[in-house]
């Protein structure tokens, strides 16, 4: 770059040109005119002198600049809750730190420094502890050696004192005999020089006089226990630091983190109290307690908060190695067609089928009606043909949808009579959105009111066009009373089958999904399953949800004991550790064990997510009943007889609830009712529904006592018509006001005892004394109370008709003017429905 002026350079650089002069003066340049030209060097040099001022050159040259930068990032995001829309504001708050690897470096340089230093300090308290422990047994071998010698010495002078005392006895006998021929003067000279007894004196190392070692209590050791006999006291210096040695450097854990986990277990990963974990969280703007589950992605921020490496776990690895279990690998084999019967209610479902099987199955339906999916195996002169028959009712959508799911051809029943009705219409939208071909099933041919043409032009509004009108669906016509074209049904099952080409493997391990479940009181769970591929054997290790199990027996449709069974079909099993869900998948594995770990996985994932949910619940559920108020609910303990008789009921009732009352499912399941469901339902204030199941006699008892309200059902109709009749009582009854006349004031009239008195003219309607009325002014209500007075002339009337002139005084209020029009109404209470 050639030379240019300073205020060129200063306008170049964007900078003020005084700012420049002064920055030049202290770089060591002597400019101080702006139109003065400055050169390449001078620029140079006042480059190299602001960059060693703002720390990016060093002294030596080196890249100098500060050694840690710390961003801060801070989000705002906006949640609507509510029906009304409310919105929260939510604030995150992220802050990451970046160090320089030269001072990473550096400051790892002296904590090594650091640590070699702290590793000869503690070598060092390690030798002198070890010199005073040496120093300490040496002292206590002497002493021990002292008192021993001190206890040899006391032995032989009382041995020596014996052997005086003897010598003394001695010459006393023989002083006796000799005592009559000497002199007493003599006797007594021997008295005064006989040998006196010696005593012990006490030695040095105080030993007593019978060998035992005196007992001292040293000082600041008063209050010990006695010491026993021959206990020696022994003194050992000790020094209180411990060998123990503080980490230098923070420890940073690799923490593997799951699916979902609490704060507790988090916590306890990290080796931390949990109530670290909460007051991060806390600085994180998260309010959670020590037992509140947490996601993934949550708990990875706290990790990394905290100084820690996350490290995530697919919590998918067991799922996956389940996947690769369920593989089999063998030879395709043709199998028979599993078929699903659809249809409205009373549209002859299982007639049909029944006319099919040879055997009366709608007897044992309440009402004719089937309460739950029945799967039938059945031999025919086409092929052998396995039946899920699904009910109709629009309750049992989702067991309907359950119906499609497993199915290979759809046998969509419609009464010739009447034609396609709202459950038809749903069992085509779940039969298209399976990808499964359907099958149409003219029923009731045989009536006289019969018009298939009817339900052709119905079906091909919805798109199911037959065949001999150019579509692709084909169409039967079938009576099931009299079995009218059900061997032409039969043909077109086994050619849509053949057109499929429906094979599965026939060896290996099995694979299927639970139709049906149910609790038996002698059997325990029973589960129905359909068989998809492979073979299940009676002893097989099954697993299903949450459920485990051995097959420890296997029945047919019939009752019949069998010991195996192929592809496509379905057996009642028995063995499992519960009842499986309806649509849960079925496979065999290997052994026990690993049953046993994939079922309490799954339950404890489930367990987690729950948590979760009600978690979010709440919050949920305080913003809507802060916009909404407080909601009534009636509170339901449902038991019924299979699982998917509870998830119809379940689905049902829940539909009922409405923004003022609610169905509130405190407790379902499968069996009896029991008397843990009669306890729960008098903690809970609830009413007891049995769905073709009984209360035992304990909960019967407790159900009397507390006076529970207890409902027996075997049709489900009842049992949504009577929880529809309870929240209609619920409601609040609606106030109508109903106008009744309306009287126009032609000229007011002051009274001294009435005040003003409206002389009116009742143009509609009547005007009752005793009904509330407002005042109107140019069509405005201007005030709202009652009457005070209705005359007719000077008598007192309680109602006045329209045509008719009257004086009405109203209560406190005189400000009534000509033109005014007073309103009479009434109002009514009316019951309200859902």
């Amino acid at each position: 770059m050639s030379s240019v002026s300073v205020k060129q350079f200063a306008q170049v650089v964007g900078t003020p040109v005084e700012r420049l002069l002064e920055q030049l003066k202290e770089a060591g340049i002597a400019i101080t005119d702006p139109d003065a030209t400055i050169s390449d060097e001078e620029k140079s040099q006042l480059l190299v002198y602001l960059r060693g001022k703002h720390g990016s050159v060093s002294a030596k040259g080196k890249e100098g600049g500060p050694s840690k930068i710390t961003l801060k990032r801070r989000s705002t995001s906006a949640l609507k809750q509510g029906s009304k829309g409310s919105t929260v504001t939510v604030e995150v708050r992220k802050k990451r730190t970046y160090v320089k690897r030269a001072e990473v470096a550096a400051d790892d340089e002296d904590r090594a420094v650091d640590d070699v230093a702290e590793t000869d300090k503690a070598r060092e308290q390690e030798e002198a502890r070890v010199q005073a422990e040496e120093a300490a047994r040496l002292a206590a071998e002497e002493a021990r050696r002292v008192e021993e010698e001190a206890a040899k010495k006391a032995v032989e002078a009382a041995v020596r004192a014996k052997a005086e005392e003897e010598a003394r006895v001695t010459a006393e006998k023989e002083q006796e005999k000799s005592k009559a021929a000497a002199p007493v003067e003599e006797k007594k000279a021997k008295d005064d020089k006989r040998p006196r007894r010696e005593r012990a004196a006490p030695s040095k190392d105080a030993s007593t006089r019978y060998g035992r070692k005196e007992i001292h209590v040293a000082a600041g050791k008063q209050g010990r226990r006695k010491k026993k006999r021959g206990e020696r006291q022994v003194t050992i210096e000790s020094s209180d630091k411990h060998g123990f040695a503080k980490p230098t450097a923070p420890v940073v854990r690799e923490i593997a983190i799951p699916e979902m986990l609490t704060v507790a277990e988090l916590a306890q990963k990290m080796s931390i109290k949990a109530a670290e974990v909460i007051k991060v969280m806390m600085k994180m703007g998260s309010m959670v307690t020590i037992n509140q589950p947490l996601d993934q992605e949550t708990a990875t921020i706290v990790v990394e908060e905290m100084g820690h490496t996350p490290v995530m776990i697919n919590a998918d690895a067991l799922e996956d190695n389940l996947v690769e279990l369920a593989q089999n690998e063998g030879e395709l084999v043709q199998r028979p067609p599993v078929v699903t019967i659809m249809g409205h209610v009373d549209h002859g479902k299982t007639s049909l089928l029944d006319y099919i099987r040879r055997t009366k199955v709608t007897a044992g339906e309440a009402g004719g009606i089937t309460q739950h999916i029945g799967a039938y195996h059945v031999e025919t002169d086409k092929g052998v043909i396995s039946f899920l028959d699904t009910p109709g009712h629009a309750a049992f959508t989702a067991m309907r949808a359950r119906g499609a799911k497993v199915t290979d051809i759809v046998i969509l029943v419609v009464g010739a009579d009447d034609g396609v009705m709202p459950q038809t219409i749903e069992a085509i939208q779940h039969s298209k959105a399976a990808g499964v071909p359907m099958i149409i099933a003219v029923n009731k041919i045989d009536k006289p009111e019969a018009d298939p043409d009817k339900v052709k032009n119905e079906l091909s509004q919805h798109d199911v066009i037959p065949e001999d009108w150019g579509g692709d669906t084909m169409f039967a016509h079938v009576s099931a009373k009299t079995g009218e074209g059900v061997d032409a049904l039969l043909d077109a099952i086994s050619l849509q089958a053949e057109v499929l080409e429906l094979k599965a493997v026939a060896e290996g391990p099995a694979r299927g999904i639970v139709v049906e479940s149910s609790l038996d009181k002698g059997r325990g769970p029973v589960a129905t399953l359909l068989v998809q591929e492979g073979v299940l054997k009676r002893g097989d290790i099954i697993l299903s949800g949450h459920e485990f199990g051995r097959v420890r027996a296997m029945f047919d449709e019939n009752g019949d004991q069998i010991e195996e069974a192929g592809p496509s079909m379905p057996v009642v099993v028995l063995g499992l550790s519960g009842a499986p869900n309806a649509g849960d998948d079925v496979q065999v594995l290997p052994d026990e064990r690993k049953a046993r770990e994939v079922a309490e996985f799954r339950h404890g994932k489930t367990r987690d997510m729950r948590l979760a949910r009600q978690q979010a619940a709440k919050l949920e559920n305080m913003f809507t009943q802060m916009e909404e108020g407080t909601v009534d609910s009636l509170n339901l303990v449902l038991k019924a007889d299979v699982q998917g008789s509870v998830e119809a009921l379940r689905e049902s009732l829940l539909k009922l609830s409405t923004d003022e009352v609610k169905v509130s499912i405190v407790a379902s399941g499968v069996g009896g009712i029991t008397e843990s469901d009669a306890n729960l339902a008098v903690a809970s204030s609830a009413v007891i529904v049995g769905f073709n199941v009984r209360a035992d006699a304990t909960a019967r008892q407790i159900i009397g006592d507390a006076g529970l309200d207890l409902h027996y059902y075997s049709v489900i109709y009842d049992v949504i018509d009577e929880v529809k009749g309870a929240l209609s009582g619920m409601l609040s009854p609606e106030v109508r006001e109903e106008i009744i006349g309306l009287a126009e004031v032609k000229d007011v009239f002051r009274s001294s005892s009435l005040g003003a008195i409206a002389g009116c003219l009742v143009v509609d309607g009547t005007v009752r004394r005793s009904n509330p009325i407002r005042v109107l002014r140019d069509n405005v209500v201007i005030y709202e109370g009652e009457l005070e007075s209705l005359r007719r002339f000077k008598d007192e009337a309680n109602e006045v008709k329209a045509g008719t002139e009257c004086g009405i005084g109203v209560k406190n209020y005189n400000d009534v003017k000509a033109g005014d029009q007073i309103e009479c109404y009434e109002r009514t209470e009316v019951a309200r429905t859902l």
